[in-house]
């Protein structure tokens, strides 16, 4: 979503350009100069393979498709979960939950993640929802969205112990109504945040997430701040 005012080949381009091999696609995002479509599963054949093409080409693997909905009929919903698995994607990241999703994800062996926006998805409604459900469904925890509802990143990651599935990582100058920065530099002490993940032994995806003006500088300073911590974390006894 950071570059949501680009085309889904700009942002492969970018992605690749900060040095990075993977990236989270969402819903809408049309597709290219050349190809007005818009990025979802209802884009024609011929440019699935376009994507793909384009993927290749960059070394970008696609991971995480989101936030989007899940039809509440499950023929509807294979038709996501069957486009999902043919693009290769892991995770479907969204804030719908049908009776029948972790079945799904247990077939198609695609999780799952509940995305909390500022009022949706608060930690404890996650851990409920996911209670006698497989590890394929979880939390993809937005850190930003908890910092405008007054969590603590950390401790909301704490009440998800074991239920993370990916993250969209941000740092926020302040609590409450505060605006992107470069991760590490705002009010969301990651590097803690990140500590904990590590001794939860913590495996998936971070998305860099930008709602506010940035610039390639910032996000840099984001794979920079990542790499460097977790590079500390891993020399810790």
């Amino acid at each position: 979503y950071t570059f949501n005012s680009l085309t889904f080949f700009d942002a492969v381009d970018k992605t690749a350009a900060l040095g990075l091999k993977y990236i989270e696609a969402y819903p809408g995002q049309k597709i290219s100069s050349d190809i007005a479509e818009k990025f979802g599963p209802d884009v024609k054949p011929e440019t699935t393979e376009a994507i793909k093409a384009k993927l290749k080409e960059k070394g970008v693997k696609l991971v995480n498709f989101g936030v989007t909905g899940i039809p509440t009929k499950e023929e509807d919903a294979r038709k996501l979960f069957d486009w999902a698995k043919s693009m290769g994607i892991e995770t479907i990241v969204t804030e719908s939950t049908p009776a029948f999703l972790d079945k799904l994800c247990n077939e198609y062996g695609i999780n799952a993640a509940l995305h909390n926006h500022p009022n949706s998805w608060p930690p404890e409604k996650v851990v409920a929802a996911c209670e006698g459900k497989s590890n394929r469904m979880g939390a993809c925890a937005d850190t930003g969205h908890w910092m405008r509802r007054n969590v603590k990143p950390i401790d909301g990651i704490k009440m998800l112990k074991g239920r993370i599935i990916s993250l969209h990582l941000k740092d926020l100058n302040e609590f409450g109504k505060g605006h992107d920065v470069p991760w590490g530099t705002g009010k969301a002490e990651l590097k803690a945040a990140l500590a904990e993940l590590h001794k939860q032994g913590f495996k998936g995806v971070f998305s860099i997430e930008y709602e506010t003006k940035y610039s390639m500088a910032d996000l840099a300073a984001c794979v920079k701040f990542l790499n460097d911590t977790a590079k500390e974390l891993a020399a810790e006894k």
